[in-house]
């Protein structure tokens, strides 16, 4: 069985656009099934495609299948068989020996800045860069699957 170990956090925006970082990646993301207990999605990205598989989140830990596919498959199946998506770009940062994807989201999420940490057990010690906030792991609205149904623009202030 395939497990994601993932934490998340919000990013402190003035913090965020003043650090030095690459050049980020657009995605298109849509999902085929959102489910409380599972979803597949679809990712396209400027020359790849993926479909992924995760399972209900249990703390910081899901089951987590995915795949490559060509591109211009994952175009076609985000155009006919999406029910929802969104669109953000990710920024890939080194911290201290760990990889932190950091996600701006677009559209009817913008404004929302996400910091994403793949770990190899859920009680592993990793430093924090200044511009990550609180953590957000748990809140379920903070899920991208989530976001497309409840988007960061329709939350109250």
């Amino acid at each position: 069985m395939a497990l994601e170990i993932e934490r998340k956090f919000l990013v402190k925006e003035k913090l965020w656009q003043q650090s030095d970082k690459p050049s980020g990646e657009f995605f298109r993301q849509g999902y085929l099934l959102t489910d409380p207990v599972k979803t597949v999605r679809v990712r396209q990205t400027a020359d790849k495609g993926f479909i992924t598989i995760k399972g209900i989140s249990v703390g910081a830990t899901r089951t987590e299948y995915e795949y490559e596919i060509p591109a211009s498959d994952a175009e076609e199946l985000l155009n006919e068989f999406s029910g929802s998506e969104l669109s953000k770009t990710r920024y890939k940062i080194f911290f201290e020996g760990k990889l932190w994807e950091v996600d701006e989201f677009l559209g009817d999420n913008e404004g929302l800045i996400v910091a994403e940490i793949e770990l190899e057990s859920e009680d592993e010690n990793f430093a924090l860069p200044e511009w990550v906030d609180v953590e957000v792991t748990s809140e379920e609205k903070y899920y991208n699957s989530n976001l497309t149904l409840n988007p960061f623009k329709n939350w109250p202030l």
